[in-house]
């Protein structure tokens, strides 16, 4: 699965833009839009990150890949995801 976080997605004509445009390069793909989050995710049937990528670019918005070890990052006891106890950290 590819995660993309697209800050110039706003509104719900932004998300069926964005799953047309990802439908366009792989027409089996899963796609699931956060817009609360500004967070597409897809679960491609043929299609690589870079064809995802460039097919959010063209349909006129700005996706920066999520490294998939931050997709399920959840905070941990101590605050952070890496448990160290601080409130936030620089990790």
């Amino acid at each position: 699965m590819e995660t993309f976080r697209v800050d110039d997605m706003t509104c719900g004509h932004c998300a069926g833009a964005i799953t047309q445009a990802v439908r366009a390069v792989d027409a089996n793909a899963r796609v699931d839009v956060n817009l609360a989050e500004h967070l597409v995710h897809v679960e491609a049937a043929q299609a690589d990150a870079e064809s995802l990528r460039d097919a959010i670019t063209r349909a006129g918005y700005t996706p920066v890949p999520v490294q998939a070890s931050a997709q399920g990052a959840t905070p941990r006891p101590g605050g952070c995801c890496c448990g160290s106890g601080r409130a936030s950290c620089a990790a």
